[in-house]
């Protein structure tokens, strides 16, 4: 047993080691599916809305007795539902005309939540809901495979010199195989004169057409293709 109002350190670093445990589980899975925000953004999402419904319902333990003192768990830790909508929002524009991000700025949101459920010590509800969002997420890439023309998701990654006209010529490139659709794509510099472009598609099959492989490869100022998952 701990005093309600002033729990042990145990008691603490147990909720926020739970919050960090269920928040990376689902954002492993973002992490494999190639999202803007992955693994380390989900843990750091959970863990920090888990702090903020510790702060919410232990922070303020030592005004409680005073007199004419309102005591208000809910009121710091409801700010996390609208803060996280901002974090999510970054998820979808970063994806220009596309609404890629919905998934994960989704996942976001439900991770806020599994983070203030976990920190309020309600790690029944969280683990449950751990659990339906990991298992919705797999499900939805184990129909795309079986039965929606068996496609699949694909990440290239082209090394190219920082020739703006390239970009182009890639998509064009890429764009001629039926079999294959662009879903996204980041372009990092990777030097002074080199950027990485990363490129997610979707494809018919497990492997990309080692003909379009070979295409994009004798492109000039093109260094290095590289199919990566």
């Amino acid at each position: 047993m701990y005093d309600v109002l002033y729990p042990n350190y145990w008691i603490l670093t147990e909720r926020l080691f739970m919050a960090a445990l269920m928040g990376g589980f689902i954002g492993w899975e973002r992490e494999i599916n190639h999202s803007p925000a992955g693994f380390r953004t989900h843990i750091l999402v959970s863990v920090g809305s888990a702090l903020i419904m510790l702060i919410s319902i232990y922070g303020f333990s030592d005004f409680v007795h005073l007199p004419h003192f309102t005591f208000d768990p809910s009121r710091i830790s409801a700010q996390v539902v609208s803060g996280i909508g901002f974090l999510g929002a970054g998820t979808i524009l970063r994806q220009g005309v596309t609404v890629s991000g919905l998934t994960t700025a989704a996942s976001l949101w439900v991770v806020a939540a599994v983070g203030l459920s976990t920190g309020a010590g309600f790690y029944f509800p969280a683990a449950i809901t751990t659990l339906i969002v990991f298992i919705g997420l797999i499900i939805r890439r184990w129909l795309d495979r079986m039965f929606w023309n068996k496609k699949t998701r694909a990440v290239l990654e082209v090394w190219t010199d920082n020739d703006v006209t390239r970009l182009s010529e890639m998509v064009k490139i890429i764009g001629k195989s039926k079999s294959v659709s662009i879903k996204k794509l980041r372009i990092e510099e990777d030097g002074d004169d080199t950027s990485k472009i990363t490129f997610t598609i979707k494809i018919k099959g497990t492997k990309l057409d080692a003909q379009l492989l070979e295409e994009l490869q004798h492109m000039e100022g093109i260094t290095r293709v590289e199919q990566v998952y």
